[in-house]
């Protein structure tokens, strides 16, 4: 059973940067999609990155060229860098992992984080 652990999450200015990272115990992500997915206080869980078994990088709109998703050479730990944040990416971003293909690479994520809260704030 992967259990997933994120981490990296913080209260920070607007403009500032995060980076949160993704490990997990009882297995690899290695062979898995991985995911950051967030949500916000009131609101649905957004999916804001992912990176497939190929390889292929995916992202929300909103956050196109401020958030990097990557992964070590041993894709062990997965990162999400998070740069020019904004109070509207207040959240908790959680990380999933899933395996098999899927018509999308958020879909079917099989193993969840706890998730760890990012909040953007003056």
């Amino acid at each position: 059973q992967l259990q997933i652990v994120e981490s990296g999450g913080g209260l920070v200015q607007p403009g500032e940067s995060l980076r949160l990272s993704c490990t997990a115990s009882g297995g690899s992500l290695s062979s898995y999609r991985v995911a950051w997915f967030r949500q916000a206080p009131g609101k649905e869980r957004e999916e804001v990155s992912c990176i497939s078994n190929f390889g292929e990088y995916q992202y929300l709109n909103s956050v196109k060229g401020r958030f990097t998703i990557s992964r070590d050479n041993a894709k062990t730990t997965y990162y999400l860098q998070m740069d020019s944040l904004k109070p509207e990416d207040t959240a908790v971003y959680y990380c999933a992992a899933g395996s098999g293909m899927t018509i999308s690479c958020f879909a079917g994520m099989k193993y969840w984080g706890e998730g760890t809260l990012v909040t953007v704030s003056t």
